[in-house]
């Protein structure tokens, strides 16, 4: 059963004005896009920015749910870490966001949230983005000496390595990357595009000008001609339809009759109709042979 009224996030009106007031020279950038609003801090202050933002009255976003990455390789500072925050008093949420490159760590914040130390190593294992402080920064997604960063925009889709299992050495081995099949390239034309090539013989490989007369037969080949039907000659007179309606009245008048008749009187009327069924021949005939001669 559904429940009756959804649940709206608050307003955020004025959030932007008190995190300003709060923060300071620590915000870089504001946005507010679809009731989303999003602080670009500078990356050294965000230890004490989120603390900010959880312990200030009127803002109180006590809880971290999420840190992610983004990868903008055309950048300077290429990585986007952003956090994620939620004021469960308050009913809203807001977004941090800092910048860094791919030797640059970012302080970490797992001594305000410590779960942050699971999320860290997340952004860590898919981007190679570090945090200064986090004292179990390791891979936590991919295996266990894995080469790259699957989430940078340049990582090759191959990956770097390729692993299975060897039942020579019953266990599993990592390998180069061997594809037995290049990449299809899937450059081609469509069906609807047509091909570039014409086929040698083929009548359609010149486009016929407009107003051009038809092709001429081959030699020794004479023209038919087929007679157009006559206008007329598809055309039938329609039968009769009072033939048909006297005959539906009449069996009409015969099947009431019949039901109309008592159970007796069909009875009876079954009985006096003559039968079709020959009459069966008798066993034994006046003409029989007996075993020891004569005849019965």
């Amino acid at each position: 059963m559904l429940a009756p009224q959804v649940p709206q996030t608050a307003s955020n009106e004025g959030v932007i004005e008190a995190a300003k007031a709060a923060l300071g020279a620590s915000v870089l950038d504001v946005k507010d896009h679809v009731g989303e609003v999003t602080l670009t801090v500078a990356r050294d202050a965000v230890v004490e920015v989120c603390r900010t933002l959880r312990d200030t009255p009127g803002l109180e976003y006590q809880q971290l749910m999420e840190i992610a990455g983004v990868d903008y390789p055309e950048r300077a500072e290429r990585f986007e870490v952003n956090y994620h925050l939620l004021s469960l008093t308050q009913n809203r949420r807001v977004r941090v966001k800092v910048l860094t490159d791919e030797v640059t760590p970012v302080p970490s914040i797992t001594s305000l949230w410590p779960v942050a130390g699971w999320l860290e190593r997340e952004v860590f294992d898919l981007y190679g983005v570090t945090f200064a402080g986090n004292a179990d920064l390791r891979r936590i997604l991919t295996d266990y000496g894995f080469e790259g960063f699957p989430l940078r925009k340049d990582f090759p889709l191959t990956g770097h390595t390729e692993m299975r299992y060897s039942e020579a050495e019953k266990r599993v081995v990592y390998e180069p990357v061997s594809l037995p099949q290049d990449f299809r390239t899937f450059d081609f034309l469509t069906p609807w595009e047509g091909p570039e090539y014409r086929l040698p013989g083929d009548e359609k490989a010149e486009p016929q000008a407009a107003g051009a007369a038809s092709p001429a037969p081959a030699s020794g080949e004479a023209p038919k001609v087929v007679a157009a039907p006559a206008k007329d000659a598809g055309k039938r007179e329609p039968p009769y339809a009072g033939d048909n309606e006297e005959r539906a009245r009449k069996g009409a008048k015969e099947a009431d009759a019949e039901a109309s008749k008592s159970n007796e009187a069909k009875a009876q009327s079954e009985v006096s109709k003559p039968s079709d069924t020959p009459d069966p021949k008798p066993k034994g005939g006046a003409n029989r042979r007996r075993p020891g001669g004569g005849t019965a």
